[in-house]
């Protein structure tokens, strides 16, 4: 069975277009366009469901109308209404070799601290509201800010879901 470490959310559903069975969905991540994905899954009462793309059109940046195999109607559509959407992270951009994540994959991922390489946290976001790129990190003290600048970080691994970032001294103590 699939969980939700085998995936990462990349966007959410949103209201149903017309009355065949096409919905709204905005996404974080246009990893299922750049890789040509066949299906999604779909988190429905707590389950991870697989849903195969039947086609879609994008309507903006952010933004397709999306039509799925065997959603055929407005009633189907309008169920699917607010589910978010995964993408399964062994079907990634093809940057095994370089290290490189999405943004919307980094979700999920242990912070390690490159001078200890304690775990420092789990990341839950990113924050791009400043000039500065952050890490919005989980800890067992609160939420953290740790700078997400490339200088910083010192290696990605997708298999074991890592980050180790040289942190700056006394960031964590703040």
């Amino acid at each position: 069975m699939i969980t939700l470490n085998d995936v990462y959310r990349i966007g959410t559903l949103g209201k149903p277009h017309g009355v065949k069975g096409e919905i709204a969905f905005s996404f974080d991540d246009d990893v299922f366009d750049r890789e040509e994905a066949d299906y999604l899954f779909i988190l429905i009462d707590g389950l991870l469901v697989p849903f195969f793309i039947e086609e879609y059109r994008f309507s903006s940046d952010v933004q397709a109308l999306m039509k799925f195999e065997g959603i055929d109607s407005l009633e189907q559509a309008m169920a699917l209404t607010g589910c978010d959407v995964y993408y399964p992270r062994d079907h990634g951009d093809g940057h095994e070799d370089d290290g490189t994540v999405s943004k919307a994959e980094l979700n999920g991922f242990k912070l390690v601290d490159a001078a200890s390489g304690k775990v420092v946290g789990t990341i839950k976001d990113l924050d791009d509201a400043t000039a500065n790129l952050l890490f919005v990190v989980s800890t067992d003290k609160g939420e953290r800010l740790i700078p997400a600048s490339h200088e910083l970080i010192k290696k990605i691994d997708k298999h074991q879901q890592t980050i180790t970032v040289a942190i700056p001294d006394g960031l964590l103590e703040i």
